[in-house]
């Protein structure tokens, strides 16, 4: 059974997608890319779990078609997954997400803990010590040429509007996949909602502070890490950080991926998900 609404969630406005059986085991899946992301690529990427998981995505506060209430902070991000939780009645989740979805995922096991019975990372990190990678990966890309405004303003929130923003975005696509379409990235692009105070926030005030590694070996659920080989944002040193650091966490990476194994190799990533959580019984 499906669900669509537009829900009112700890005063923001947020539409919300739910699939596959109401008694199933749930699984909460945050986007990321705050002020560029949306539900889509998690349902995209998700949606199959739906044969046997009831699985729910989500506009983001600050993105995508939900409302632009702030604050835009990681505490407030994970406010509103346990709100949707609480509202869809679920003791506990599967909790997942990837690049800055993985960051609320992580902050989110580590403020519940009792109500995640397992966590699924993609493509994240647990501070910014990777973060230098990126820029030098911008600089000396050879699929494209990448203007030096986009390149100084990567990991940086300093966008003065929607449309600053989306030139950027525009700029740095080339960079994501393994393997370069540039038709894939025309169509990213026209679907993507901006909100450039979300981004400012998420990248300007909450990633200069962000750094996880204390707290994950307090991460006691069954946890799974990807990533893949050629990610440019998040690099595989960063996710073997996070399964260094949480106990008995199983690292995979996906060697014909780069920012996006979901959506790269989906067979061998949904396999690899599935067999996870089948080892971890929670189907």
């Amino acid at each position: 059974m499906s669900f669509h609404e537009r829900l009112t969630v700890n005063g923001a406005e947020l539409v919300v997608e739910a699939f596959g059986p109401q008694d199933g085991p749930a699984m909460i899946v945050h986007h990321g890319a705050p002020g560029l992301g949306s539900r889509s690529e998690p349902k995209r990427s998700f949606g199959p779990f739906a044969d046997t998981f009831r699985v729910i995505v989500f506009d983001a506060r600050g993105s995508g078609e939900s409302s632009d209430h702030e604050p835009f902070t990681h505490a407030q991000w994970v406010a509103d997954v346990d709100a949707i939780r609480a509202y869809f009645g679920h003791e506990r989740i599967v909790m997942a997400g990837g690049s800055y979805g993985g960051f609320i995922a992580l902050e989110y096991a580590v403020a519940h803990p009792d109500r995640v019975s397992a966590l699924v990372l993609r493509d994240t990190a647990a501070d910014t010590a990777h973060d230098h990678l990126a820029v030098e990966r911008a600089k000396s890309t050879d699929r494209t040429v990448i203007p030096q405004w986009a390149i100084d303003r990567i990991g940086t929130g300093r966008f003065e509007s929607n449309e600053q923003l989306r030139e950027y975005w525009k700029a740095i696509l080339p960079l994501y996949d393994h393997q370069h379409d540039p038709a894939k990235d025309a169509a990213k692009l026209a679907a993507t909602r901006f909100h450039y105070r979300t981004h400012n926030a998420a990248f300007g005030q909450n990633m200069p502070r962000y750094d996880l590694k204390p707290k994950l070996p307090s991460v006691t659920c069954p946890t799974l890490v990807t990533v893949g080989r050629h990610d440019w944002r998040t690099p595989v040193a960063a996710s073997e950080t996070i399964a260094e650091l949480i106990p008995d966490a199983r690292l995979v990476v996906f060697e014909q991926s780069g920012h996006s194994p979901q959506l790269e190799e989906p067979e061998l990533f949904q396999r690899t998900v599935r067999d996870f959580l089948a080892e971890a019984g929670v189907v």
